[in-house]
């Protein structure tokens, strides 16, 4: 009977536990989504307020207490923004600056990865480390001889320079050698023994296998040449050849009390870099947790 009793108690006394630690899960679960949304509604107010004042009038622009939902949305704003500059060759070069040069980092940048990561040669870790190393090199600091270096090509204001200059990174050897090093090497030697050669593996199985790291080092690049202001500033100079950064800053000089104008051009800049993360939003999130870790 005793037995019986303690078995009883003991049962429930596990019970409770269960549901007081099932109640105290839940109650952490919700308040971290809690504060997780109130923390993206923070860092998302910015663009929102910048999409509601691209729908004012000047005037209305910086009223207080803000209209988020303007009663007449002047959607005139859009379409005045694309007569007022030649906005759309802005764009243009833009989008043919980042596709061009988005795509010759993942070729050269998965090339070099391969090697550094898969294939045994003399001086493998060093030159990596070497190169690697470049990342710590300051800009600034080899802008004035990659300037003249150009000058010398006859490359300055014109596209060449600029995609000759950024057509290899650093960085993004380092991403995909830290992923390729996770694909196990039994699957190479297979292919290897079944008379496979290099670039046929390169092209049939690392490529394949590393789409979640070549979507990540795809938004990077992509998003980085996107917005890059430095490098257009120095070497383009005709107005024909000028990205959309430049032609924003075209704009704000031309037209620097039209704020909801600004706002609109600013915010048809975004539109291209939200389709592209959108788009390789599911491969970006698996290659940032699957990249760096060794299996």
């Amino acid at each position: 009977m005793d037995t019986q009793l303690t078995q009883t108690s003991l049962s429930k006394s596990a019970t409770r536990a269960a549901s007081s630690g099932f109640r105290r899960g839940t109650i952490t679960k919700v308040l971290t989504y809690v504060l997780l949304i109130a923390l993206a509604a923070l860092m998302l107010l910015p663009f929102i307020w910048m999409a509601s004042a691209s729908l004012k009038l000047d005037k209305d622009v910086f009223r207080f207490p803000i209209e988020w939902i303007p009663q007449d949305p002047q959607w005139e704003n859009y379409r005045t923004i694309w007569t007022r500059i030649p906005f759309m060759t802005f764009v243009m070069n833009s989008l043919k600056l980042t596709v061009i040069i988005t795509f010759l980092q993942v070729a050269t940048s998965s090339f070099a990865a391969y090697a550094f990561a898969k294939l045994d040669f003399r001086g493998r870790d060093l030159l990596f480390l070497a190169y690697l190393g470049s990342i710590a090199i300051p800009w600034q600091v080899y802008m004035i001889p990659q300037f003249i270096l150009m000058r010398e090509l006859d490359l300055v204001d014109k596209h060449m320079s600029l995609i000759l200059l950024q057509a290899f990174t650093a960085f993004g050897v380092f991403l995909l050698r830290q992923f390729f090093i996770s694909v196990p090497n039994e699957i190479l030697d297979a292919a290897r023994i079944d008379g496979l050669s290099e670039y046929g593996i390169y092209f049939r199985i690392m490529l394949p296998l590393s789409k979640p790291a070549l979507a990540t080092l795809t938004i990077f690049s992509a998003v980085f040449v996107w917005n890059d202001f430095m490098g257009p500033l120095i070497y383009l100079h005709s107005e024909s050849l000028k990205t959309i950064q430049l032609g924003l800053r075209m704009f704000i000089q031309q037209y620097s009390t039209d704020y909801a104008l600004i706002m609109a051009a600013s915010l048809v800049s975004l539109v291209p870099v939200v389709v592209l993360f959108l788009a390789f939003q599911r491969f970006f999130v698996e290659g940032i947790g699957t990249t760096g870790i060794k299996g």
